[in-house]
């Protein structure tokens, strides 16, 4: 019996083989997050410019490569899909098809973009007839969404086989994403917009392009809420306002009905529109099914009467049903009342990032795009415009020395372009179209309407260039070229929005309370509950406060309601605002929720300071003072923050390699006290420093030594202390009235005896002693005690006392935070 043979790995040998060994579980878990991206960008959601997925994007491109616009014949969606699918999307044909038939549905989309002809499927959940059968073209729209897609509006892409070049996105000259919606599922996450009216939508756009600092409330007079092609009424806005402020709310549809008397004293409930996306062939099985189960009673009889002049579906009732009880019930038990979940998410930043958005973070983006878009089409205008100019710039020239040039032709043999260049110093681009003119016509040159077609180019170079140096130029072409569309395709909507009695709004149903808002250096923000936090005496160990991931720690804490708008202040002098119970609850040992899930922070941008406020829309009195590293001081009206867009807005503009520490809200007649890391500071009135706005730079607040910053600034108010707190857990209370008053800019006096006992400052905070004060270490340890446990003392230049005890050694204090006290009285411990 033969031995079964032994192979060696080592034997085995490919062709410039490389073998790598890697543990299974990375391996899964980054091919699964390749995959998991490749899913959420290439196939499953829109992208916040086009409104349009991949597969759709290519559809509408090559049937305009084809030629299928609104005034050429219709051509078999078999051709369609082959083109696509061989072009562009190497897919199965089903999924193409499938896209294209949702395109021109005029129950799935408010505006279809393509005209189908043949069957193309029903309310009644009908099938559409095979590709080979339907024929289509784009619709009138979409030549809206490829004006000047030739004119390097967009940036492009190689497609599968690098044979061709795609767009990466449309021009989209109408905001699609809002218009006709989109809905996917992706892997863990999924989007779900409604459509919306196109007039209206325009005119939200063009409200924000009149007043950039436009509310959510001014939109809403444009934006009345969704409006879905199958038409029905939307219940109540409260759940409109929620998903445009927040970009998740739920909106409840019901089916229009009337009713109508027949027979003998009997009723009738006609229905003449379903809510969007309903099934109406399933909805009458679901209606008949619970009749006959005895689910639903009063009803004698269900048939839909539905022709080609609208829907009609009639449920006869019995002598002695109660025809609202019944209208209740069916609104209860089947479709003929549905909920939509609005949940806005779109692609953002080139199709790099998934984010949700409000209603303004979506039409910002939109503009954004189409400000770009009309640049973009302006600089190849103008390309062009010279490359003509210049050309007849020659042919005058040309048509002025007609005879010599005609007699220069005739007697070159192959270098008339070269004797053209030498003679009249022409370029090659002139030269060589005078060369590719035909005989006849360079003899028949008319210099007068050379002249009008060179003064009216001039006139439009002019213009261009106008365009390209005035933004404000490049907004009011938008306007217009909005407004067009929307007089052109705009119609009234058709979805009705009926006022709820009671309604209660979203913020009504947020509980007010106060939390411990808490950030890490990551950028990991949460809200905790103040009652999970109970108060320990001075030079306690702590409890833990947070679960920081590994080399991450916290850098602000502070306590605020839920009901408070917090604004969020970057490094770079950008701020957001949000209400409290927008971020996410967690525990207190939990790390958080990352805040770029949270804010549409920039790539590279961090949160450096946060403050809370109650009311920043009505108050004209309050000021925020900013300071940064440098010691440069700002002084901001509160105002001026009043509309703020989910991308920011810029409150502080920095010298290079400065940056914002930290944020104080004053009223106008406050000392400020800035204190360094060193333990030097400065008190100075705030008037000393005028009112700037936002692009404003600022003034110098303290003047450094070599090696020092500043950690902080607080409001000095008389009969308050100065609590300043160290890295090494030590503390103590100064007197305000310790502070003279100085003029900003100098180097300050000393604040704190800073020592290698006690390490450097790295905070101060104003109080009067009836507060908490939280305290937050580097390994993320948090320890709540009464500020009176600290010792008072009225020499600024002292090492202050223990405040904390840390656990694990080479731990250190990195934040400090106030919080109202506890009504818990506990004892106090011996100093240390």
């Amino acid at each position: 019996m033969s031995k079964k043979p032994q192979y060696d790995p080592e034997e085995i040998r490919y062709p410039d083989q490389k073998i790598e060994i890697s543990p299974l579980v990375p391996e899964m878990e980054k091919s699964y997050i390749e995959y998991a991206m490749s899913v959420i960008v290439g196939r499953a959601l829109p992208d916040v410019r086009d409104g349009l997925k991949p597969v759709h994007r290519r559809i509408l491109y090559a049937m305009y490569e084809d030629g299928l616009t609104v005034d050429k014949p219709f051509k078999k969606s078999a051709t369609c899909v082959g083109d696509v699918l061989g072009r562009y999307h190497p897919h199965g044909d089903a999924s193409v098809y499938d896209a294209l038939v949702r395109l021109a549905q005029d129950f799935s989309m408010r505006y279809p973009l393509i005209n189908g002809h043949g069957n193309f499927g029903s309310v009644d959940g009908d099938p559409p007839a095979a590709y080979r059968y339907t024929e289509a073209r784009l619709s009138k729209l979409s030549d809206e969404m490829l004006r000047d897609i030739d004119k390097e509006t967009v940036d492009w892409d190689p497609n599968f086989d690098e044979t061709r070049k795609e767009p990466r996105v449309l021009p989209c000259r109408f905001p699609n994403l809002l218009v006709n919606g989109s809905s996917g599922i992706a892997v863990g996450m999924a989007t779900n917009i409604p459509p919306h009216n196109l007039r209206e939508v325009i005119g939200a756009c063009i409200c924000v392009l009149d007043d950039p600092n436009a509310t959510l409330s001014d939109l809403m007079q444009h934006v009345k809420g969704p409006d879905f092609p199958t038409h029905g009424i939307i219940m109540g806005r409260s759940g409109i306002r929620a998903a445009y402020a927040t970009g998740r709310g739920r909106v409840v549809i019901r089916a229009r009905h009337e009713f109508e008397e027949f027979g003998n004293n009997r009723t009738r409930i006609i229905i003449t529109e379903i809510p969007y996306q309903v099934n109406k062939r399933m909805l009458i099985k679901s209606m008949a099914d619970q009749v006959e189960d005895k689910r639903l009673d009063g009803i004698s009889d269900i048939r839909d009467e539905s022709d080609r002049n609208g829907m009609r579906i009639v449920i006869e009732l019995k002598r002695d049903a109660n025809p609202q009880v019944v209208l209740n019930r069916l609104f209860s038990q089947t479709q003929l009342q549905t909920t939509f979940a609005i949940n806005m998410l779109a692609l953002v930043n080139n199709q790099s990032q998934p984010r949700i958005l409000s209603l303004r973070h979506i039409i910002d983006e939109y503009l954004s795009f189409q400000e770009e878009v009309i640049v973009r089409r302006t600089k190849y205008d103008l390309r062009k415009a010279q490359e003509r100019a210049h050309l007849l710039e020659g042919l005058l020239i040309a048509q002025d020395n007609i005879d010599e040039v005609i007699k220069i032709i005739r007697s070159s043999y192959d270098n008339a372009k070269e004797n053209l260049m030498a003679r009249f110093g022409l370029d090659d681009v002139q030269a060589q179209a005078i060369c590719d003119m035909r005989l006849i016509a360079l003899q028949g040159l008319n210099r007068e309407k050379l002249e009008a077609e060179y003064q009216e180019l001039e006139e439009r170079i002019a213009y261009y260039q106008r365009i390209l140096s005035d933004d404000g130029l490049v907004r009011q072409i938008l306007k217009e070229e909005l407004q067009a569309i929307s007089d052109k395709y705009g119609d009234d909507r058709v979805t009705e929005i009926q006022e709820v009695e009671d309604e209660i709004d979203i913020e009504d149903l947020i509980e007010e309370e106060q939390c411990v808002f808490t950030l890490t250096q990551a950028g990991y923000i949460k809200r905790t509950p103040v009652s999970e936090y109970t108060a320990q005496s001075k030079g306690g160990m702590g409890k833990k406060g947070i679960t920081t991931r590994e080399e991450d720690y916290v850098v602000d804490v502070f306590t605020a309601s839920t009901h408070d708008h917090i604004l969020f202040f970057t490094d770079t002098g950008k701020a957001y605002r949000k209400k409290g119970y927008q971020i996410p609850e967690s525990g207190k040992a939990a790390k958080g929720t990352n805040i770029v899930n949270i804010l549409q922070v920039e790539q590279g941008e961090r949160i450096q300071a946060m403050i809370h406020t109650r009311d920043i829309e009505h108050d004209e009195s309050r000021y925020l003072v900013m300071v940064t590293r440098n010691g440069t001081v700002k002084r901001l009206p509160v105002g001026t923050l009043r509309n703020l867009r989910n991308n920011g807005i810029r409150a502080l503009r920095m010298d290079e390699g400065d940056q914002l520490i930290t944020v104080r809200e004053t009223d106008g007649a406050q000392k400020i006290l800035i204190a360094t890391h060193d333990g030097q500071a400065v008190c100075f009135d705030e008037n000393d420093v005028r009112p700037m706005g936002r692009e404003a730079v600022g003034v110098r607040g303290i003047r450094l030594r070599d090696g020092d910053y500043v950690v902080g600034a607080a409001r000095a108010k008389p009969g308050y202390q100065v609590l300043s707190i160290t890295e090494k857990g030590y503390g103590k209370r100064t007197p305000v009235e310790e502070y003279r008053i100085t003029n900003r800019g100098g180097l300050g006096i000393r604040n704190y005896m800073v020592t290698d006992k006690t390490g450097p400052v790295i905070g101060i905070k104003v109080v009067d002693g009836s507060e908490d004060l939280l305290l937050v270490t580097q390994a993320g340890i948090l320890i709540r005690t009464p500020v009176e446990n600290i010792k008072e003392t009225s020499n600024r230049a002292t090492q202050g006392v223990i405040v904390m005890r840390f656990k694990e050694e080479g731990d250190q204090v990195i934040s400090m935070a106030l919080t109202d006290r506890e009504d818990t009285q506990l004892p106090e411990t011996t100093e240390a």
